[in-house]
C-alpha cells in the first residue's frame, strides 16, 4: 500500500511533524491491535492484533520496508490461543515469541508461544489458572534465554496476578503472587529488568515495584487519590529512573507521566492531562520510548485538536526534559486511524512508528493501522 503523508502541526511548538500512513488493516489481516510494534535490523516491523483474522482471534503480522503487510500468524482459539494483548519479542534466528490472554490447554486463560521464520507456531506453556491467567503484558529475556512476565490475574491462593520465570525447557516458575494487600494486584505491564535480574513493573491497582532474585517484593511507589493508576509497562534509563504513565488521574482525571527511582521510590510527577481539554489529548495507555537525550514520547488513546471527549481520536505526544509537552500528532476519524493503544518505538533517525486501534480502511472502520511519524 503506497503511503499516505499528512501534514501535522504541533499544539504547543511549530515544528513540522509528518504522519505517513502505511498500512490499514482489514478484517482478514486483524484489527484492533493494541501494542508496541518491534522493528529488525532491515527496517522491517512486527506486531500483533487483538482480534481479527480468519478465527476473529487474532494474528501476527510483519510490515515490511515497501508497506506490504504478512500474516505470519492466525490464532484460531480454543487450545491454540486467542486475543494477544501482548507485544513480540524477536531473537537474531528470527523466532518471534509472544502471549495470548485466552486459550490453551488445559487452562484456556492464556499461553506463551513462539512463531519461527516458516510460520509454524509452538506453544511454550499453556496457562491453568493457578500458575497465573490473562497475560497483558509484554515478555523480557534474559541472556540465557529466560522468559519473565506477568499475569493481569490467577495465582494459586488468590486471583490478583503474578509475575513468572519460563525457562528455556518450558518449565514455568511462579516468582511472586500478588495478594491485593498492599503490594498491588492486576500487573499487566512491560517489565524492566536490571543488571543484577531485578525486575520492576506496575499494577493497575497502582503500585510501582521491585522484585529481586531472592522473590522478596518491594514497593517503590503507590499512587494514591488523583495519582491514578499505571496501566502501561515501564521503561529505565541508565541513572535507575523508571518512567511510566497513567491512563487516569492527575489535573481532572486526564492522566499522567512520572518518573520513580529505581533505589528509593522517589516520585515525580512530570505531566498531567486534562479531561476534556483536547488539544493534548487524555488517557496515555501504551509504554514510553525515550531518546538518547532523554525526551519522552507516548500515546493518548482519546481527545486531540477538533475531537470531541470520547470520540478516541488520540494523539502522539513528546515530553521534553524540561517536561515541556508538544503534539506531534492528532489522530482524528477516517483513514488515519484514531486510538493508539500501544504507545509508539523510536528508531535511530528519530522515526517513531506505532498503530492504531481502530480507524483505517473505509471497508473496516475498527480494524485500525500502521503508522510513521518522521521528524
Amino acid at each position: 500500500m503506497a503511503a499516505l503523508v499528512l501534514a501535522v502541526v504541533s499544539a504547543k511548538s511549530m515544528q513540522s511533524q509528518t504522519l505517513h500512513l502505511l498500512h490499514a488493516f482489514n478484517s482478514g489481516e486483524g484489527a484492533s491491535s493494541q501494542t508496541s510494534l518491534i522493528r529488525d535490523s532491515g527496517g522491517n516491523l512486527y506486531g500483533t492484533t487483538l482480534q481479527g483474522g480468519g478465527f476473529r482471534a487474532g494474528t501476527v503480522f510483519k510490515l515490511d520496508k515497501a508497506h506490504t503487510l504478512t500474516v505470519l500468524y492466525t490464532f484460531i482459539g480454543g487450545h491454540d490461543g486467542s486475543y494477544p494483548y501482548s507485544s513480540l519479542l524477536r531473537d537474531s534466528s528470527g523466532n518471534l515469541y509472544g502471549t495470548t490472554s485466552e486459550g490453551g490447554s488445559p487452562g484456556v486463560v492464556g499461553t506463551v508461544f513462539k512463531i519461527d521464520p516458516s510460520g509454524t507456531k509452538t506453544t511454550l506453556h499453556s496457562f491453568n489458572n493457578t500458575d497465573g491467567r490473562l497475560p497483558h503484558g509484554d515478555l523480557v529475556r534474559d541472556k540465557a534465554g529466560n522468559f519473565y512476565g506477568t499475569t493481569l490475574e490467577g495465582g494459586s491462593s488468590g486471583n490478583f496476578g503474578t509475575i513468572f520465570k519460563l525457562d528455556t525447557t518450558g518449565k514455568l516458575t511462579t516468582l511472586y503472587e500478588f495478594t491485593n494487600t498492599g503490594d498491588g494486584s492486576g500487573p499487566s505491564g512491560k517489565l524492566v529488568r536490571d543488571a543484577a535480574g531485578s525486575l520492576y513493573g506496575t499494577c493497575q491497582s497502582g503500585t510501582v515495584y521491585k522484585l529481586d532474585t531472592t522473590g522478596a517484593l518491594t514497593v517503590l511507589h503507590t499512587f494514591r487519590g488523583s495519582d491514578g493508576g499505571p496501566y502501561g509497562g515501564l521503561i529505565a534509563d541508565s541513572a535507575g529512573n523508571l518512567y511510566g504513565t497513567t491512563s487516569l488521574g492527575g489535573t481532572n482525571n486526564g492522566g499522567t507521566v512520572f518518573r520513580v527511582t529505581k533505589t528509593n521510590g522517589a516520585f515525580t510527577l512530570l505531566h498531567t492531562f486534562e479531561s476534556g481539554k483536547t488539544i493534548e489529548g487524555e488517557g496515555p495507555d501504551g509504554t514510553l520510548a525515550r531518546d538518547a537525550v532523554g525526551n519522552l514520547y507516548g500515546a493518548n488513546v482519546d481527545g486531540g485538536s477538533g475531537c470531541q471527549k470520547f470520540q478516541g481520536c488520540g494523539t502522539i505526544w513528546k515530553l521534553d526534559i524540561d517536561n515541556k509537552l508538544t503534539v506531534l500528532t492528532n489522530f482524528g476519524k477516517g483513514n488515519r486511524g484514531r486510538a493508539p493503544q500501544g504507545g509508539v518505538i523510536l528508531d535511530k533517525a528519530g522515526n517513531l512508528y506505532g498503530t492504531t486501534s481502530e480507524g483505517g480502511s473505509p471497508g473496516c472502520g475498527d480494524c485500525g493501522t500502521v503508522f510513521k511519524i518522521t521528524p
